[in-house]
């Protein structure tokens, strides 16, 4: 089916009732590729049955996409959208490597301990059937991966074939500055995480309003993206998920996923946290979400520190080839064409070693 555009502003040449109806087929059309999965043996997932009143409330969401080629890859998302919309550009090419593997995050809690035995499962599940994949993480999902190999055995590390880490936010310190440092004012996304992690759970009214503060927040964020641009059925069709995604988050759900970022330590420069090859893409305009003393941003502008995390790291810097439209933090929706050429070398390097074996 041909796509329909529309610019973000009001449009007399597009009928409304058109787009919906791209819209709604381009959803569809995903919905019959992106299907829930369950690994085979979730052990470590069902262990932790008896630490939660409600696993519902605080397992992720698995689903897998069927690809083509011998690289499954395994995407955890920042805070905002879903791992299924993060990378809906990508997917095309992703596919051609192999599966897809989506964990969304629940909507009404969130447990670090239960993010990291799904992972683990999943992990186990892919090597045992189609080898070793390549994990994906975008800002926040990056805290969350990192923490999880500083913690995982070494035979869930052997088992991994490569990280990318697109935009990674390691920890708090990334997202919110110390008071000493707020002398320029305080952002609006900083202000309103800083606001989630001091409210009371306990006081609902309190901790839904500083939610839904940030729920606009986020969709600031996407309208910002979005302005002057033409907006294809999959820009609208995953405006639509995001949306929807905010409003069915309960405040309860916002608040465990912010605290989980609290709760991430930055890693020591004395000893490796993954050994396989890494590639991290840093935007050009990550200080416009990042604080200046970013220990993230810090890391990796240093290849001498890096290292020491990441001993076989690449960084690359996602440079837009349009004047006036820097790459701001995880863009891949609206900068795809910046990201998937970097993406597309990454996955052609790790493939090549598996050609010169089947050679």
């Amino acid at each position: 089916m041909k796509s329909v555009s529309l610019k973000t502003g009001p449009s007399k040449d597009v009928h409304p009732v058109l787009v919906s109806a791209a819209t709604m087929a381009h959803g569809f059309m995903r919905s019959m590729a992106i299907k829930p999965y369950a690994p085979r043996d979730r052990r470590r997932e069902f262990s932790l049955m008896k630490n939660f009143h409600s696993m519902h409330s605080i397992r992720c969401q698995v689903f897998r996409e069927k690809g083509a080629g011998s690289i499954p890859t395994i995407v955890i998302a920042g805070f905002v959208p879903d791992a299924t919309e993060t990378i809906e550009f990508q997917r095309p090419l992703l596919r051609r490597y192999g599966n897809i593997y989506y964990l969304n995050y629940p909507r009404n809690g969130f447990s670090a301990e239960m993010f990291s035995a799904q992972l683990s499962d999943l992990i186990d599940d892919i090597h045992a059937k189609a080898g070793k994949p390549l994990i994906m993480s975008i800002s926040f999902g990056s805290g969350l991966l990192v923490d999880f190999l500083r913690r995982a055995d070494e035979h869930i590390h052997e088992k991994i074939r490569g990280l990318l880490l697109v935009s990674p936010v390691i920890c708090t310190d990334d997202l919110i500055r110390p008071k000493s440092e707020k002398r320029d004012g305080v952002r609006f996304l900083e202000s309103s995480l800083q606001k989630i992690i001091t409210a009371d759970p306990l006081k609902h009214d309190e901790l839904e309003k500083q939610v839904e503060r940030s729920r606009r927040c986020f969709q600031a964020l996407f309208a910002a993206g979005a302005e002057n641009r033409v907006l294809s059925s999959k820009h609208l069709a995953i405006r639509r998920k995001i949306m929807d995604m905010l409003a069915h988050t309960s405040a309860l759900g916002g608040y465990e996923r912010v605290k989980a970022l609290r709760d991430l330590e930055f890693p020591a420069l004395h000893g490796s946290v993954y050994a396989g090859p890494v590639l991290a893409l840093m935007a050009e305009n990550e200080e416009d979400i990042l604080v200046p003393l970013s220990p993230t941003l810090g890391l990796f502008a240093d290849s001498t520190r890096y290292t020491k995390l990441f001993p076989n790291c690449r960084v690359k810097k996602v440079i837009s080839k349009n004047e006036g439209d820097n790459v701001p933090h995880a863009s891949m929706i609206f900068h795809h064409d910046a990201y998937n050429p970097l993406l597309e070398s990454w996955y052609s390097k790790l493939s090549a070693p598996l050609l010169q074996m089947a050679v």
